[in-house]
């Protein structure tokens, strides 16, 4: 029963992990852009959502709007919003799933020692379950890579000439 209980607690951090996923999806500055006019008091702020755009004036007024058409959308944001929606259902089934199978994983276990069941239902863990905790630990290396070393270094920053 010790194993079931730490099975649900390893899923603690997935579901911390799916709410960030909705918060990244909910908040308003995907892109931002700002424009400053010939003088300092005419200003607009562009915020980028995925699902809308925003102009906040320099009154403090602020205007959004709902994309028209998906086909409307820059090729990164269509992306964005189509990996979003599915990372979220993927992420919300994988707790689930994680939950039941955790139930699944422990009654195997259980039945296997128990000494009155009989030969015939004693069952084993099988080999695709160890791979998948492989495949699994790899793609979790594999991301802890992938967000250290593709990092912009201050060095390679753009180097940008204004004409006076």
């Amino acid at each position: 029963m010790a194993s079931m209980g730490m099975q649900s607690l390893g899923c603690i951090p997935a579901l911390f992990g799916w709410v960030g996923v909705i918060i990244a999806c909910a908040l308003p500055i995907w892109r931002l852009t700002s424009f400053i006019g010939t003088n300092i008091v005419t200003f607009q702020i562009i915020w980028e959502r995925i699902w809308m755009s925003c102009v906040v004036e320099s009154t403090g007024q602020m205007q959004c709007k709902a994309y028209d058409s998906l086909l409307a959308l820059s090729p990164d944001m269509q992306a964005a919003r189509a990996l979003m929606v599915i990372s979220i259902v993927v992420g919300i089934t994988g707790i689930l799933m994680a939950l039941v199978s955790g139930k699944c994983t422990n009654s195997i276990i259980n039945d296997f020692y128990n000494p009155l069941s009989l030969d015939a239902q004693r069952r084993e863990l099988g080999a695709p379950l160890f791979l998948g905790w492989a495949a699994g630990l790899l793609l979790v290396l594999g991301g802890g890579l992938l967000c250290t070393f593709c990092t912009t270094k201050a060095n390679d920053t753009a180097s940008v000439t204004y004409n006076l």
